[in-house]
Protein backbone atom coordinates (compact mmCIF):
# COMPACT_ATOMS: atom_id res chain seq x y z
CA UNK A 1 0.00 0.00 0.00
CA UNK A 2 1.29 3.57 -0.61
CA UNK A 3 1.10 6.21 1.33
CA UNK A 4 -0.20 9.50 -0.49
CA UNK A 5 1.71 12.94 -0.09
CA UNK A 6 1.11 16.51 -0.75
CA UNK A 7 3.66 18.37 -1.66
CA UNK A 8 3.28 22.34 -0.93
CA UNK A 9 5.31 24.68 -2.03
CA UNK A 10 5.57 28.30 -3.46
CA UNK A 11 3.95 30.59 -1.58
CA UNK A 12 3.30 34.58 -1.10
CA UNK A 13 6.85 35.29 0.33
CA UNK A 14 9.86 36.42 -1.59
CA UNK A 15 11.72 32.99 -1.33
CA UNK A 16 8.67 32.01 -3.71
CA UNK A 17 10.97 30.46 -6.57
CA UNK A 18 13.78 29.12 -3.89
CA UNK A 19 10.44 26.84 -2.54
CA UNK A 20 9.73 25.83 -5.92
CA UNK A 21 13.63 25.07 -6.55
CA UNK A 22 13.61 22.66 -3.13
CA UNK A 23 10.06 21.16 -4.51
CA UNK A 24 11.78 19.82 -7.76
CA UNK A 25 14.73 18.68 -5.85
CA UNK A 26 12.35 16.25 -3.88
CA UNK A 27 10.31 15.49 -6.34
CA UNK A 28 12.83 13.92 -8.43
CA UNK A 29 14.29 11.74 -5.46
CA UNK A 30 11.06 11.12 -3.54
CA UNK A 31 10.05 6.85 -3.51
CA UNK A 32 7.98 6.83 -5.93
CA UNK A 33 7.40 2.86 -5.42
CA UNK A 34 6.51 4.29 -1.90
CA UNK A 35 4.84 7.40 -2.29
CA UNK A 36 2.06 8.43 -4.50
CA UNK A 37 2.95 12.27 -4.52
CA UNK A 38 -0.04 15.04 -5.63
CA UNK A 39 2.10 18.61 -6.12
CA UNK A 40 0.36 21.41 -4.76
CA UNK A 41 1.44 25.14 -5.84
CA UNK A 42 0.89 28.32 -3.99
CA UNK A 43 1.05 31.56 -6.41
CA UNK A 44 2.31 34.44 -5.37
CA UNK A 45 -1.25 35.56 -4.93
CA UNK A 46 -1.96 32.63 -2.43
CA UNK A 47 -4.00 30.34 -4.74
CA UNK A 48 -3.40 27.03 -4.23
CA UNK A 49 -2.99 24.95 -7.66
CA UNK A 50 -3.39 21.27 -8.96
CA UNK A 51 0.34 21.39 -10.45
CA UNK A 52 3.10 18.94 -12.69
CA UNK A 53 4.41 16.88 -10.45
CA UNK A 54 7.74 16.53 -12.91
CA UNK A 55 10.77 17.55 -11.69
CA UNK A 56 12.43 18.69 -14.62
CA UNK A 57 8.94 21.68 -14.23
CA UNK A 58 10.64 23.07 -11.21
CA UNK A 59 14.27 23.51 -11.76
CA UNK A 60 16.32 26.72 -12.30
CA UNK A 61 16.57 27.71 -16.26
CA UNK A 62 18.85 30.41 -17.09
CA UNK A 63 19.50 31.79 -13.47
CA UNK A 64 15.77 32.10 -13.31
CA UNK A 65 13.74 30.32 -10.20
CA UNK A 66 10.54 28.66 -11.30
CA UNK A 67 7.28 29.89 -10.14
CA UNK A 68 3.86 28.94 -9.93
CA UNK A 69 1.22 29.87 -12.43
CA UNK A 70 -2.19 30.73 -11.94
CA UNK A 71 -3.38 28.30 -14.50
CA UNK A 72 -3.75 25.51 -12.69
CA UNK A 73 -7.35 24.08 -11.22
CA UNK A 74 -7.79 25.47 -7.58
CA UNK A 75 -7.16 23.08 -5.03
CA UNK A 76 -9.90 22.87 -2.44
CA UNK A 77 -8.83 21.73 1.40
CA UNK A 78 -11.16 19.12 3.73
CA UNK A 79 -14.40 20.78 4.59
CA UNK A 80 -14.02 19.26 7.99
CA UNK A 81 -11.36 18.17 10.60
CA UNK A 82 -10.43 14.64 9.56
CA UNK A 83 -11.61 12.22 11.60
CA UNK A 84 -9.35 8.67 13.40
CA UNK A 85 -8.11 6.69 10.41
CA UNK A 86 -9.29 8.85 7.81
CA UNK A 87 -7.32 10.18 4.74
CA UNK A 88 -7.54 14.07 4.10
CA UNK A 89 -9.54 14.46 0.70
CA UNK A 90 -8.89 17.11 -1.57
CA UNK A 91 -10.83 18.63 -4.19
CA UNK A 92 -10.01 20.77 -6.97
CA UNK A 93 -12.45 22.97 -9.31
CA UNK A 94 -11.96 22.09 -12.73
CA UNK A 95 -14.17 23.61 -15.95
CA UNK A 96 -16.46 25.31 -12.92
CA UNK A 97 -17.28 21.57 -11.67
CA UNK A 98 -15.59 20.51 -8.27
CA UNK A 99 -14.08 17.13 -8.64
CA UNK A 100 -12.01 14.59 -6.13
CA UNK A 101 -8.18 14.51 -6.64
CA UNK A 102 -6.43 12.67 -3.47
CA UNK A 103 -7.10 11.44 -0.24
CA UNK A 104 -3.49 12.58 1.05
CA UNK A 105 -2.12 11.03 4.22
CA UNK A 106 0.75 13.49 4.94
CA UNK A 107 1.49 17.09 3.83
CA UNK A 108 5.25 18.18 2.99
CA UNK A 109 5.07 22.19 3.42
CA UNK A 110 8.05 23.36 1.17
CA UNK A 111 7.51 26.81 2.14
CA UNK A 112 10.20 29.26 3.29
CA UNK A 113 9.30 32.88 4.50
CA UNK A 114 6.34 34.07 5.72
CA UNK A 115 3.20 32.74 5.05
CA UNK A 116 3.94 29.27 5.13
CA UNK A 117 7.34 28.69 7.43
CA UNK A 118 6.03 31.16 10.44
CA UNK A 119 3.01 28.85 11.53
CA UNK A 120 0.36 30.17 9.41
CA UNK A 121 0.18 27.22 7.02
CA UNK A 122 0.98 24.53 9.93
CA UNK A 123 -2.13 26.21 11.87
CA UNK A 124 -4.39 25.53 8.60
CA UNK A 125 -3.50 22.00 8.90
CA UNK A 126 -4.06 21.77 12.63
CA UNK A 127 -7.47 22.99 11.94
CA UNK A 128 -8.03 19.84 9.82
CA UNK A 129 -6.48 17.59 11.62
CA UNK A 130 -3.84 16.80 8.71
CA UNK A 131 -0.52 15.34 9.54
CA UNK A 132 2.36 17.33 8.46
CA UNK A 133 6.23 17.22 8.23
CA UNK A 134 7.93 19.67 10.26
CA UNK A 135 7.36 22.21 13.91
CA UNK A 136 4.34 23.13 14.65
CA UNK A 137 2.39 26.45 14.83
CA UNK A 138 4.29 27.87 18.54
CA UNK A 139 7.87 26.79 17.05
CA UNK A 140 7.21 27.87 13.49
CA UNK A 141 5.76 31.30 14.68
CA UNK A 142 9.21 31.78 17.44
CA UNK A 143 11.55 30.87 14.66
CA UNK A 144 10.61 32.78 11.91
CA UNK A 145 10.78 36.04 13.84
CA UNK A 146 14.35 36.19 14.48
CA UNK A 147 14.20 38.53 17.75
CA UNK A 148 11.76 36.27 19.58
CA UNK A 149 14.75 33.68 18.48
CA UNK A 150 17.31 35.19 20.43
CA UNK A 151 14.70 36.35 23.06
CA UNK A 152 13.83 32.52 23.69
CA UNK A 153 17.61 31.33 23.70
CA UNK A 154 18.78 33.95 25.72
CA UNK A 155 16.51 32.35 28.55
CA UNK A 156 17.67 29.31 28.29
CA UNK A 157 21.24 30.47 28.71
CA UNK A 158 22.57 29.63 24.69
CA UNK A 159 24.35 32.81 23.47
CA UNK A 160 23.48 34.82 20.70
CA UNK A 161 24.80 38.10 18.91
CA UNK A 162 23.89 41.60 20.87
CA UNK A 163 20.61 43.13 18.82
CA UNK A 164 18.42 45.62 19.32
CA UNK A 165 14.48 44.73 17.19
CA UNK A 166 13.00 48.06 16.05
CA UNK A 167 9.44 48.49 14.58
CA UNK A 168 8.89 50.68 11.57
CA UNK A 169 6.52 52.49 14.02
CA UNK A 170 9.47 53.53 16.68
CA UNK A 171 11.66 53.82 13.01
CA UNK A 172 9.23 56.62 11.79
CA UNK A 173 8.64 58.18 15.26
CA UNK A 174 12.19 58.84 16.60
CA UNK A 175 14.77 57.95 13.85
CA UNK A 176 17.75 59.97 15.20
CA UNK A 177 17.43 58.14 18.32
CA UNK A 178 17.14 54.53 17.18
CA UNK A 179 20.14 55.99 15.39
CA UNK A 180 21.92 57.19 18.70
CA UNK A 181 20.96 53.71 20.69
CA UNK A 182 22.19 51.66 18.11
CA UNK A 183 25.69 53.29 17.42
CA UNK A 184 26.38 53.53 21.50
CA UNK A 185 24.97 49.45 22.37
CA UNK A 186 26.32 47.75 19.34
CA UNK A 187 30.55 47.85 17.79
CA UNK A 188 30.21 47.75 13.73
CA UNK A 189 30.19 46.23 12.01
CA UNK A 190 26.04 45.86 12.27
CA UNK A 191 23.89 43.57 10.29
CA UNK A 192 20.28 45.43 9.71
CA UNK A 193 17.67 42.32 9.33
CA UNK A 194 13.93 41.85 8.45
CA UNK A 195 12.94 39.92 11.90
CA UNK A 196 10.67 37.21 9.88
CA UNK A 197 12.09 36.60 6.37
CA UNK A 198 14.96 33.98 5.33
CA UNK A 199 17.59 33.27 2.85
CA UNK A 200 19.38 36.73 3.30
CA UNK A 201 16.44 38.82 2.19
CA UNK A 202 16.54 42.36 2.67
CA UNK A 203 19.76 42.06 4.76
CA UNK A 204 22.79 44.73 4.71
CA UNK A 205 25.87 45.00 6.19
CA UNK A 206 26.45 48.05 7.82
CA UNK A 207 30.04 49.07 8.01
CA UNK A 208 29.58 53.17 8.84
CA UNK A 209 26.90 55.09 11.02
CA UNK A 210 26.14 56.56 7.87
CA UNK A 211 24.86 53.58 5.96
CA UNK A 212 22.03 52.77 8.84
CA UNK A 213 19.34 54.72 7.50
CA UNK A 214 19.30 53.08 3.79
CA UNK A 215 19.76 49.58 5.32
CA UNK A 216 17.10 50.10 7.56
CA UNK A 217 15.04 51.30 5.01
CA UNK A 218 16.06 47.90 2.89
CA UNK A 219 15.04 46.02 5.82
CA UNK A 220 11.57 47.28 5.87
CA UNK A 221 10.83 47.04 2.83
CA UNK A 222 10.39 43.60 3.30
CA UNK A 223 8.84 43.22 7.51
CA UNK A 224 7.85 46.19 9.43
CA UNK A 225 9.89 44.45 12.28
CA UNK A 226 13.90 44.25 11.75
CA UNK A 227 16.64 43.24 13.90
CA UNK A 228 19.40 45.35 14.40
CA UNK A 229 22.71 42.94 14.61
CA UNK A 230 26.25 43.49 16.56
CA UNK A 231 28.47 41.84 13.50
CA UNK A 232 30.69 38.33 15.29
CA UNK A 233 34.18 38.09 13.95
CA UNK A 234 33.63 34.26 13.86
CA UNK A 235 33.27 31.09 11.86
CA UNK A 236 30.02 30.18 10.44
CA UNK A 237 28.86 26.80 11.30
CA UNK A 238 25.57 24.74 10.25
CA UNK A 239 24.52 21.35 11.91
CA UNK A 240 21.50 20.17 10.97
CA UNK A 241 19.10 18.63 13.52
CA UNK A 242 16.39 15.60 13.56
CA UNK A 243 13.60 15.12 15.68
CA UNK A 244 14.27 11.33 17.40
CA UNK A 245 12.07 8.91 18.59
CA UNK A 246 10.21 9.56 22.16
CA UNK A 247 12.37 10.09 24.97
CA UNK A 248 15.05 10.40 22.71
CA UNK A 249 17.60 13.01 22.40
CA UNK A 250 17.85 15.22 18.72
CA UNK A 251 19.58 13.75 16.13
CA UNK A 252 22.63 16.07 14.79
CA UNK A 253 24.99 16.04 12.01
CA UNK A 254 28.88 16.57 12.34
CA UNK A 255 28.36 20.38 11.64
CA UNK A 256 29.69 21.72 8.12
CA UNK A 257 31.22 25.70 7.53
CA UNK A 258 30.52 28.05 4.81
CA UNK A 259 33.57 30.17 3.72
CA UNK A 260 32.84 33.61 1.61
CA UNK A 261 35.92 34.90 -0.49
CA UNK A 262 36.88 38.00 0.03
CA UNK A 263 35.08 39.40 -3.02
CA UNK A 264 31.85 39.17 -0.72
CA UNK A 265 30.97 41.40 2.13
CA UNK A 266 28.49 38.53 3.96
CA UNK A 267 26.70 34.82 2.79
CA UNK A 268 24.07 36.74 0.94
CA UNK A 269 21.22 36.14 -1.34
CA UNK A 270 22.89 35.68 -4.26
CA UNK A 271 25.54 34.32 -3.38
CA UNK A 272 23.42 31.40 -1.55
CA UNK A 273 21.45 31.05 -4.86
CA UNK A 274 22.94 32.53 -7.61
CA UNK A 275 26.66 31.71 -7.76
CA UNK A 276 27.12 35.17 -6.69
CA UNK A 277 31.15 35.22 -5.24
CA UNK A 278 33.28 33.31 -3.97
CA UNK A 279 31.96 30.39 -1.55
CA UNK A 280 33.19 27.29 -0.24
CA UNK A 281 31.45 24.22 1.97
CA UNK A 282 33.15 22.45 3.88
CA UNK A 283 31.71 19.05 5.59
CA UNK A 284 32.93 18.57 7.78
CA UNK A 285 34.04 22.01 9.74
CA UNK A 286 37.67 21.94 10.11
CA UNK A 287 37.18 22.64 14.37
CA UNK A 288 38.71 20.50 17.16
CA UNK A 289 36.68 17.91 18.40
CA UNK A 290 35.55 19.41 20.73
CA UNK A 291 34.36 22.42 19.09
CA UNK A 292 32.34 19.95 16.96
CA UNK A 293 30.68 18.52 19.84
CA UNK A 294 30.23 22.00 22.05
CA UNK A 295 28.01 22.81 18.23
CA UNK A 296 26.12 19.66 18.14
CA UNK A 297 25.05 20.12 21.46
CA UNK A 298 24.04 23.61 21.43
CA UNK A 299 22.00 22.73 18.15
CA UNK A 300 20.55 20.34 19.87
CA UNK A 301 19.78 22.56 23.21
CA UNK A 302 18.27 25.15 21.00
CA UNK A 303 15.92 22.45 19.33
CA UNK A 304 14.66 21.26 22.22
CA UNK A 305 13.82 25.01 23.72
CA UNK A 306 12.54 26.29 20.47
CA UNK A 307 9.99 23.07 20.77
CA UNK A 308 11.05 22.23 17.36
CA UNK A 309 9.61 19.44 15.59
CA UNK A 310 10.70 16.85 12.41
CA UNK A 311 13.64 19.23 11.05
CA UNK A 312 15.84 22.18 12.16
CA UNK A 313 19.58 23.61 10.83
CA UNK A 314 20.63 25.77 13.58
CA UNK A 315 23.37 28.13 12.29
CA UNK A 316 26.13 29.33 14.59
CA UNK A 317 29.30 31.63 14.97
CA UNK A 318 32.76 30.08 16.46
CA UNK A 319 34.80 33.09 17.87
CA UNK A 320 38.54 32.83 17.71
CA UNK A 321 38.52 31.57 21.73
CA UNK A 322 35.78 29.09 20.89
CA UNK A 323 32.68 30.83 21.59
CA UNK A 324 29.50 29.28 19.98
CA UNK A 325 26.54 32.04 19.31
CA UNK A 326 23.34 30.86 17.50
CA UNK A 327 22.66 33.05 14.80
CA UNK A 328 19.35 31.54 13.56
CA UNK A 329 17.32 28.48 13.45
CA UNK A 330 15.88 27.48 10.26
CA UNK A 331 12.36 25.75 10.52
CA UNK A 332 12.52 24.82 6.81
CA UNK A 333 15.96 24.96 5.80
CA UNK A 334 16.77 25.12 2.11
CA UNK A 335 16.16 20.97 0.83
CA UNK A 336 17.32 20.84 -2.51
CA UNK A 337 20.16 17.56 -3.15
CA UNK A 338 23.20 20.13 -3.05
CA UNK A 339 21.69 22.32 0.33
CA UNK A 340 23.98 22.55 3.07
CA UNK A 341 21.20 20.26 5.21
CA UNK A 342 21.06 17.36 3.03
CA UNK A 343 24.73 17.61 2.50
CA UNK A 344 24.85 16.97 6.40
CA UNK A 345 23.04 14.30 6.41
CA UNK A 346 24.69 12.49 3.46
CA UNK A 347 27.68 13.14 5.26
CA UNK A 348 26.04 10.53 8.35
CA UNK A 349 25.23 7.79 6.00
CA UNK A 350 21.79 8.96 5.33
CA UNK A 351 21.12 10.18 1.70
CA UNK A 352 18.98 12.34 0.19
CA UNK A 353 16.16 9.76 -0.44
CA UNK A 354 16.05 8.00 2.97
CA UNK A 355 16.09 11.57 4.16
CA UNK A 356 12.95 12.63 2.66
CA UNK A 357 11.67 8.75 3.72
CA UNK A 358 12.77 9.52 7.19
CA UNK A 359 10.48 13.02 7.39
CA UNK A 360 7.71 11.44 6.32
CA UNK A 361 7.24 8.57 8.03
CA UNK A 362 7.95 10.40 11.55
CA UNK A 363 5.26 12.84 10.27
CA UNK A 364 2.88 9.80 9.75
CA UNK A 365 3.26 9.18 13.71
CA UNK A 366 2.87 12.63 14.87
CA UNK A 367 -0.38 13.44 16.68
CA UNK A 368 -2.31 16.81 15.19
CA UNK A 369 -5.04 18.40 16.81
CA UNK A 370 -6.15 18.35 20.50
CA UNK A 371 -7.73 14.87 20.35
Amino acid sequence: MTTTIALLFGGRSGEHGISCVTAGGILGAIDRTRYDVIAIGITRAGRWVHVSDDAEAWTMVGGLAPEVGDDGPEVLLPSRAVGPGEKAALRVIRDGCVEPLAEVDVVLPLLHGPYGEDGTVQGALELLDIPYVGSGVLASALCMDKGATKAALARAGIATARGLTITEERWAREAPHVERTVASSLALPWFVKPARAGSSLGVTKVSDPSELEHAIKTALAEDPRILIEEGVPGREVECGVLQAGPGEEPRTTIPGEVRIGEDLDFYDYESKYFGKGTVEIQVPAQLSDALLEEVRDVAARAFAVLRLEGLARVDVFVTEDGTVLVNEVNTMPGFTPFSMFPVLWRNMGLDYTALITDLLELARTRRVGLR
